[in-house]
C-alpha cells in the first residue's frame, strides 16, 4: 500500500498530558526521514494499546541535537537523520548524560530533479559540484562562483539560469550532497579546483559551502515545498530524497548524474553514485518510560523488507544480513560509542 507523503507532522490529543508524564513517543529530525517514520507511527497508532506518535520534521540537526538535549520527557525519544551521527554530537550527547542506540534503517538516493514540462538535466558529478559550490577558480583564482547557466559551466548543458532549490543547512540531505557532490565529486578530482585550493591554503572541505547568490535557492525543511516549487517553474531544479520523486513521477523526472539515473534499482545496486544511509536514534533512558518505544521499533522490522511499506514508498531496502544486525541492536540497544563511529 502507497501512502501520500505529506509536509508537516502527525499529531495526537494533548491536552491535560504534561511534559513529565507523556503516554506517546516523540519523535523529530530529518525531512527525508519524515515519510517513513510516519508511516511507521501510522502502523503502531492502529494498536489500540498505543497512542500514534508525533513525527516532526526539522532536519537531521535538529534529530541528532534534540535527542542528545537532555534525559526527561520534556524531550524527544527519537532522532531521526539522514547523515550519520558525528563524533562531536556524540560528545553532546555525553555532556548532556545522554545514551542513545543507532539504527540504520535502509537507503536514500538524492535526487536533483526537474518538471517533465522542462529539460531533462543529464550532468556529471564534478559539473553539478561546479555549478553550486560557493567558490571556484578562476584563472587559478578562487573566486565567488561567477556561473550564470548551466551552459557557462558546460557547453553542452542547457542555456537556462541555474536555478536550485535545495534545503538549509540543518539539513542532512544539504550536508550529505555537499560532501558527495561539492567536495568529493568536484574539488578533490578536478585539477584547476585542487590547485586553486592549494594555493589559498584551504582544504577540499571548503567545497562544502553552497552558493548564496540566488543560483542555490534555501527552500526549508518541507521537501514537497520543493516539489510544488518545481511543478511551477520548469526551469528550476531541487535537491531532495529519492521518495518524493518516486512519489512524484508523473509530474518530475530525476537529472541523469554522471550517466546513471536516479531508479529504485541503480540506488538499489550502489550504481548511482548520490546515495546514502538513513538512521534514527533511540534514547536509553526513556524505554521504558514512554509507552511504545520498542513496539515502534518492532513495526520498522514488519515493514523495512523488499516487499513492505517503505520500499513502496521509495525507501531502499537493506540487504538481509544488515536488517538482521539493526534488527539485534533494537532488542539489545547497545550503547552508540565514538569507536563505532570511526
Amino acid at each position: 500500500m502507497r501512502f501520500p507523503i505529506v509536509a508537516g507532522f502527525l499529531t495526537v490529543a494533548m491536552a491535560g498530558t504534561s511534559a513529565q508524564a507523556r503516554d506517546y513517543v516523540s519523535i523529530a529530525g530529518s525531512s527525508t526521514v519524515l515519510p517513513f517514520a510516519t508511516i511507521i507511527a501510522e502502523q503502531l497508532g492502529n494498536n489500540p494499546s498505543f497512542k500514534t506518535p508525533i513525527v516532526e520534521s526539522g532536519g537531521s540537526s535538529v534529530g541528532k541535537k534534540g535527542v542528545c538535549d537532555g534525559t526527561g520527557t520534556e524531550f524527544i525519544d527519537i532522532g531521526n537523520a539522514s547523515s550519520r551521527m558525528k563524533t562531536g554530537e556524540l560528545e553532546f550527547c555525553d555532556k548532556n548524560g545522554v545514551t542513545v542506540t543507532e539504527i540504520k534503517v535502509g537507503y536514500d538516493g538524492i535526487v536533483v530533479a526537474g518538471s517533465k514540462s522542462g529539460k531533462l538535466l543529464e550532468i556529471s558529478k564534478s559539473d553539478l559540484g561546479k555549478a553550486l559550490t560557493a567558490m571556484v577558480p578562476v584563472d587559478g583564482v578562487l573566486v565567488e562562483n561567477p556561473y550564470k547557466k548551466w551552459s557557462d559551466v558546460n557547453p553542452n548543458l542547457p542555456e537556462i539560469a541555474i536555478r536550485v532549490y535545495g534545503p538549509p543547512t540543518t539539513s542532512g540531505t544539504r550536508a550529505s550532497f555537499a560532501e558527495m557532490v561539492n567536495q568529493k565529486g568536484y574539488c578533490k578530482k578536478d585539477a584547476e579546483a585542487k590547485a586553486a585550493l592549494k594555493a589559498a591554503g584551504q582544504k577540499d572541505k571548503s567545497c562544502r559551502a553552497m552558493r548564496t547568490d540566488g543560483a542555490y535557492v534555501e527552500a526549508g525543511e518541507q521537501d514537497n515545498l520543493i516539489v510544488q516549487k518545481l511543478q511551477e517553474d520548469p526551469n528550476a531544479y531541487g535537491i531532495f530524497g529519492f521518495s518524493y520523486l518516486d512519489q512524484n513521477s508523473d509530474t518530475l523526472q530525476g537529472a541523469v548524474i554522471s550517466g546513471t539515473a536516479p531508479t529504485f534499482e541503480n540506488i538499489a545496486s550502489d550504481n548511482y553514485s548520490v546515495s546514502r544511509a538513513l538512521y534514527f536514534y533511540v534514547k536509553h533512558s526513556h524505554v521504558g518510560v514512554v509507552p511504545g518505544i520498542k513496539e515502534y521499533m518492532a513495526e520498522w522490522v514488519k515493514h523495512w523488507d523488499e516487499d513492505g511499506a517503505l520500499a513502496e514508498n521509495g525507501m531502499i531496502p537493506m540487504p538481509g544480513a544488515e536488517r538482521a544486525t539493526y534488527h539485534e541492536a533494537m532488542k539489545n540497544m547497545p550503547a552508540l560509542t565514538a569507536d563505532m563511529l570511526k
